[in-house]
Formats: structure tokens, sequence, C-alpha cells
């Protein structure tokens, strides 16, 4: 073990993880297969609910598979596993907060939102308030969250593949997540929601069926002995070790430490109800009953997931080591692929290692093409043209905003290159549950609400919550007690214009937002609509009448 340990190391220290060329060529044929996929769905794409909603044609167990694909972005494999490797229970907690938010999204919004709206998020929202004014704050929103998203997926991307082909410097970085985006970009253009879901039910199974032949690996290690795997990490973690398994090691340090956690966990769980990319994949389905079953089916791949990720993360901490893992280009993200490296040699880092890239790009196309839809659909056709749009223009305006965010992705990737990418999630994880949440909420089920209480709350949670991100620890000021580097978005230790000392700004966003719901409908002279409300509630809770919103 020590000999492999430092082997592993002196790879580390050299970039020099497996060999670049089988690595390539995996990647290469991961893409080439996905891409002739994508080519033989794109076929029927002929209307704007062939290319937003794959023409409603999937099932609820491949609906499902796709939600788990869509779900399982880089954060979940490679930041997890690096958490949980370096902070033990506390980076656990990710995996807690991710999966207990579905319960939330099955229960509360799934099926209601697919018998009312017809693609998008605002589809939804606008029903019963004013369509332009609500339409366009909730695709200002959904492209908010989306971008925040995108940033972990392209940080992730840059380091894994700096990991596997010896890269070195941040030009040479910038331009990996350079061809990521550009293959993300293709996959949108080409093969819409119904190629992008075919990309991500192959990733899902790849994924899934990767983590669990890595966690059966490790357990063998150790005997199938989970208590020996445990020892293993503490005796890795070096002094203090015995904190790897115990709460606190990063967020029971202080009260400060303690009220990050608190944030983190409402906006983990709150947030998912609110991710535009996951609640576009409702209306791919023919009927609420699908949609239903695509949630449970969903939950339960991603549950077994994450309880992979636990030996994983454990198992990279007791057979890499949290100082190695540290050390490798690709940091804490590093941690999944070392560990393959340690069990399988070249091989199975590559193939892993692809896996990785997969889920990437399926994550960046599944919300590329949200944002597409949400500018396309919500701004361009609504608001713009007043609902007088040609399909295939509207489709053809997608296509146009598919290359301005791959664009700007690839720019805001570059900055947030190196930045732990379950910690970025969590981010797009606040601001959907400020901005989106509240106002779904309400429109589902208070029959009060209306215009002024929607624009409030979104408007509200949305710039509280980028406000508070902007002079937060995450931009500039945080620096690492030990080498003095800083661990902000911003390099340069000597910048610090930081103000709020939380780290997520769920914890004061989230319920602001809730209340500026409030606030603002009660201001409102805006008379209520019952009869709306109860069409409206017929519709979400029965069905009735949704196919006229619901066929384009």
């Amino acid at each position: 073990m020590i000999t492999s340990l430092s082997s592993l190391l002196r790879a580390a220290e050299t970039e020099d993880i497996g060999n670049p060329w089988v690595n390539i060529a995996i990647f290469g044929g991961f893409v080439a297969i996905t891409l002739v996929i994508v080519f033989r769905a794109s076929r029927n794409n002929k209307t704007a609910a062939d290319y937003y909603a794959a023409g409603r044609s999937f099932t609820g167990p491949q609906n499902g598979t796709a939600i788990a694909g869509d779900y399982l972005s880089a954060a979940s494999f490679l930041g997890i596993c690096g958490a949980i490797a370096i902070n033990g229970y506390d980076g656990f907690l990710y995996s807690i907060g991710f999966l207990v938010a579905w319960l939330v999204a099955l229960l509360l919004v799934a099926e209601l939102l697919r018998n009312t709206g017809r693609f998008t998020m605002a589809d939804v929202l606008s029903f019963r308030l004013r369509q332009r004014p609500v339409r366009m704050a909730a695709a200002l929103a959904t492209l908010t969250v989306v971008f925040f998203y995108l940033l972990a997926q392209m940080a992730g991307a840059g380091g894994l593949v700096a990991l596997l082909l010896g890269v070195e410097g941040a030009a040479a970085q910038g331009l990996v997540i350079a061809v990521v985006g550009g293959l993300m970009i293709l996959y949108v253009l080409v093969g819409g929601m119904k190629g992008t879901t075919w990309v991500q039910i192959i990733k899902a199974i790849l994924l899934i069926a990767g983590a669990a032949v890595m966690t059966l690996w490790v357990l063998a290690k150790f005997g199938f002995n989970l208590s020996d795997l445990l020892q293993g990490a503490i005796d890795s973690a070096g002094e203090g070790g015995e904190s790897i398994i115990e709460p606190g090691r990063q967020y029971g340090v202080s009260a400060m430490s303690q009220l990050n956690f608190l944030s983190l966990a409402l906006a983990l769980v709150l947030g998912t109800a609110g991710l535009p990319h996951v609640l576009m994949r409702f209306y791919t389905v023919p009927t609420a009953k699908e949609a239903r079953r695509s949630v449970v089916w969903a939950i339960w791949l991603i549950g077994i997931f994450y309880l992979f990720t636990l030996v994983l993360g454990y198992g990279a901490a007791a057979l890499v080591g949290p100082e190695v893992i540290k050390a490798a280009p690709g940091g804490v993200n590093s941690a999944a692929p070392l560990l393959a490296y340690e069990l399988g040699g070249t091989i199975l880092l590559g193939l892993i290692s692809a896996v990785a890239f997969a889920t990437i790009l399926a994550v960046v196309a599944g919300l590329t093409i949200t944002a597409a839809a949400s500018f396309a659909h919500d701004i361009y056709a609504s608001v713009i043209k007043h609902g007088e749009v040609k399909p295939d223009g509207e489709v053809r305006v997608a296509r146009i905003t598919v290359v301005v965010i791959g664009i700007l992705a690839i720019i805001g990737g570059i900055f947030a290159n190196g930045q732990n990418v379950a910690f970025l999630v969590a981010l797009a994880f606040a601001v959907a549950a400020s901005a989106n949440l509240p106002t779904i909420l309400y429109s589902l089920f208070w029959k009060r609400f209306n215009t002024s209480g929607a624009l409030w709350s979104m408007y509200g949670g949305l710039i509280s919550c980028l406000v508070l991100i902007t002079f937060s620890p995450v931009v500039s000021g945080k620096v690492d007690p030990v080498t003095g580097a800083s661990l902000s978005m911003i390099k340069n230790t000597d910048i610090d214009f930081h103000l709020i000392p939380l780290e997520n700004p769920g914890l004061i966003s989230i319920p602001l937002a809730f209340v500026l719901g409030i606030v603002g409908t009660y201001l409102s002279k805006e008379p209520p609509h019952p009869e709306k409300f109860a069409e409206m509630e017929v519709r979400s809770l029965t069905g009735a009448g949704s196919e006229k919103a619901t066929v384009h």
C-alpha cells in the first residue's frame, strides 16, 4: 500500500496519471457513439414540442433514468466523492441533501407542473398571472440558475481532463473547457431534448454501473467489512483522523461553520424543486402518471448512487489519501479518478473518467437546452413577439441561444476552474430555491397570490441571492489557513471585498423570497382571480384539460 501511495503521489505531482492516449481513445469512443445517437434522434425534430419536450414520447422509467442522468452531475460523482474523502461525514451531507430534496419535488411539484405547463417553468407561473412580466422574471431566474450550474460542470471538466491528459497551466485547462463547451453546443444544436435525453439515459446507466463496480472493488479490498474501510480512512487521515467519521470536521469547527451548514442544507433540500432543467424533464412524458413514475424511478436510482458515493469517498480517503488528492491537478475533484487508478490502473481510470466526462457532457447539454427553451419560448416568443411566432422560428432562436449560452459557460468555467464542483452546484440550488420555489408553491397553492407577489418574490430572491454570493467568501477573501492560498473565485489573496461570512446565501435569501411574495401580494391593488386559480387547481390535481396546454 505504501509503495502504491508513493507512486500515486509522484504521479499527481508530475501530472501524469494513467496513459493520456488510452484516456483520449475512450473519450473519443464515447463521444462518437453518443453523436451517432444524437444525429439519429434529431431526424424527428420538426416542431417546438419535438425540440423542447422530445415529442412527449418517453416512458416513466426512461424519463426517470434521464432525470437521474441529469441530476447526477459532476458534483455528485467528482465533488461529493472528493468532499467525503477530505471531510468525511460532513462531505456525505451533500449526498443526503441532494436525495432528500427529491421528496419535496415528488410531493409538491412534479405531477402538478406536468399537468399545468407546456415547455417551461414560466408556463406554470404565468397560467393565472400576467404573462409578460412573469415570463420575463422566470426566464431571467432560469438563465441565472443554469449559468451557476454550468460553472460547476465546466470546472469539473477542466480539473478532470487536466488530471487525465497531463495538461499543465491555466491556458491549457481553459482550452479543455472550450472543447467541452463546443461538444455541448453540438449535442444540443443537433439533438434537441430527444438527443439530450438519450445521452442522459446512457450516461446514467454507465455512471451507476461504474460506481457499483468500484464500490464492490473497494469493499473487496477490505473484506466487505465497512468498519475496516472506515478504519483505513482514519489511518490515512493522519493525526486527528477519527474526525473523518464524525460530524463537525468541516461544519462544526465554529458557530459560523454551523450556520454555513444550515444554509447549505436549506438550499440543497429546497433547491431541486426549483431547478428549471429538472422541472423541464417532466414535460417529456405523455401523462401525469408517467411523470409520477419518472420521479419514483429517479429517487431509487439517485438513492442507490449516493450510497455508492459513501463507499467511494471513504475508499479514496483510505486507499489514496487526502494529501495525495489535494496535491493532484484537479484537487478535491480528482478523488474518484485517483481511486479508479489505484484499484484498476490505466484502463479502469480511463473508463471511469470517460463516464465522468460523459456525466459532464450530458448535464451541460440538459442545462443548455433548458436555457435555450426559456429564452426562445418565454422571452422571444411570448414577450417580444407576443406569442405570434412560428414554431420553426422559435426553434431557430433557441439554437442561436444555445451558441451564446455555450460561449458564456466556457468563459465562466475558465474563471471557476479549481473550485469544488459540489459547492458550486450548491450555489445554483440556492438561486433556484430563492428565485423559483416560493413563486411555484404560491402559484399552485395560494388563491390570493398575484403578479405583484410573483415579481417581488422572484426578483427579490434572485437579486438578494446574487448580492449575497458576490459579497461572500466564495468570491473573495477566503484563504487556506495552512498554505495561505486563495480558496475563492478571485485567486489574488490581496483582493477581499467580502462583507457577509455565509458561504451559501440560502439561509437569508430563501426565507426573504417567501416573505417578499407575501408582502408584494398584499401591497398590490390587483384584484384576485379565483376562477383562474380554480381552473389551475383542477388541472394541476386531475390533469383535466391539460392536453390543450401540453400539445403544440
